[in-house]
C-alpha cells in the first residue's frame, strides 16, 4: 500500500513547527510497511486533489494568509471542495483551518474569503490566546483526550458543523463556547499546535485509517506501541487539568 501526502503551501503556512505533523504521518505509516510520498503543493503547483490521499495545511501570518486565500479561492476552491465532499482526508491547522471556512475577517476589517468547505467563520479578536489546550474528542465512536498548544487571536465560530472536541483546559476556537476545532466528513480543522499529531497518536491513526479505507477499502491498520506518547500526554493532562 502507498499513501500520498499533499503538503499545501509549505513555504507560506509553516509556523510553529507544524511540519512535524507530516513527519508523524510518514513515520507511523512506514512503521506499518505503508509506503509514503510527500508532495509539496505550492501556489504554482497544478493539482485537482485526486492525486493525494491526505492533505495538510498549516498556519501562517495574515500576510501569508492573503496569498493563500487568493490562490485557494480563485484557483482551487471547486476542486478542493469536491475532494473534501468525496471524503479526502484533510488536516488543517490554525490559518489553514480558518481558510477552509467561509471567511477570516482581519483586525483592519478586511475579509479574506475561504473556500466554504467548513461551515464556520473567523474574526480577529483583541486578545491573543496562548496556552496549553486539552480537549475531549469523540471520533469514530471513541472518546479520548487530546493535548496541544494554541497561539491565535482569530476567533472561529461554528455553524452547522461539529467541533473536533470539547475544551477541558484552554480557549479553543474562540474562548467562549468551549468548542475546539471542527470536523466534516474526513476533514479536520484545529488550533492545536505542538505539533498536534506526535502528541496525539490516536488522532494521527484516525487520519491514516480514513485515507487507507478511502483508497483501498476497509483494511485495519496494525496497532503501534504508543506507551511513551501516552506517558507524555498524561503528564500534560495531569499538569493542567484541575481535579
Amino acid at each position: 500500500m502507498k499513501l500520498v501526502i499533499g503538503h499545501m503551501y509549505p513555504d507560506l503556512l509553516n509556523l510553529y513547527g507544524d511540519r512535524g505533523n507530516i513527519l508523524t504521518l510518514k513515520r507511523r505509516c512506514e512503521w506499518r510497511g505503508i509506503d509514503v510520498e510527500v508532495k509539496p503543493i505550492m501556489v504554482d503547483t497544478k493539482t485537482n486533489f485526486t492525486d493525494v490521499d491526505i492533505l495538510f495545511l498549516g498556519g501562517g501570518s495574515d500576510r501569508e494568509q492573503k496569498i493563500v486565500s487568493d490562490d485557494l479561492t480563485l484557483k482551487r476552491a471547486k476542486n478542493l471542495k469536491a475532494a473534501i465532499n468525496d471524503y479526502l482526508t484533510v488536516l488543517s491547522i490554525c490559518g489553514g483551518y480558518q481558510l477552509l471556512g467561509k471567511y477570516y475577517k482581519t483586525g483592519t476589517g478586511n475579509k479574506l474569503p475561504g473556500i466554504g468547505a467548513l461551515d464556520a467563520y473567523t474574526v480577529a479578536g483583541n486578545r491573543r490566546m496562548i496556552e496549553n489546550v486539552i480537549i475531549e474528542a469523540d471520533l469514530n465512536g471513541k472518546k479520548f483526550k487530546m493535548v496541544g498548544f494554541e497561539n491565535h487571536s482569530g476567533k472561529t465560530y461554528l455553524e452547522n458543523i461539529k467541533p473536533l472536541g470539547i475544551v477541558i483546559s484552554g480557549n479553543g476556537n474562540n474562548g467562549e463556547d468551549h468548542m475546539e476545532g471542527a470536523m466534516y466528513k474526513n476533514t479536520y480543522g484545529t488550533y492545536l499546535h505542538g505539533p498536534v499529531l506526535p502528541k496525539n497518536p490516536e488522532f494521527a491513526d484516525i487520519l491514516i485509517q480514513s485515507a487507507i479505507n478511502r483508497k483501498y477499502g476497509k483494511k485495519e491498520i496494525d496497532p503501534l506501541d504508543d506507551s511513551f506518547e501516552h506517558i507524555t500526554q498524561n503528564a500534560i493532562i495531569k499538569r493542567f487539568v484541575k481535579k
